[in-house]
């Protein structure tokens, strides 16, 4: 089952190709994407890549961790599936109930 990472510390001039090839390093990358802005097409400085296997991700995680690339220091970590990130339209900081 493929596993997704998420790469934060991007340089902006960091391409999706780029990525991709410095990723597959560390095992087979199914996808690869560097996020940009919407209205300017420019990076904003994370994306994700998604390994093949949870052992390829851990390996990328352990290899480029804190490993500057571009000028920059990565930070990679398994991504958090949607809804988990915290925060949402239930995260508040009481367990109290408003009514």
């Amino acid at each position: 089952m493929a596993q997704k990472l998420f790469i934060g510390g991007l340089s902006f001039s960091t391409s999706t190709d780029r990525l991709r090839e410095l990723f597959a390093q560390a095992g087979v990358v199914e996808s690869a994407a560097v996020v940009t802005d919407r209205e300017t097409g420019r990076s904003r400085g994370f994306g994700f890549v998604e390994m093949a296997t949870p052992a390829e991700a851990d390996a990328a995680v352990k290899k480029f961790n804190g490993q500057e690339v571009d000028g920059r220091t990565l930070k990679v970590e398994l991504a958090k599936p949607p809804g988990l990130g915290g925060g949402g339209a239930r995260g508040g900081g009481s367990s109290r109930s408003r009514w």
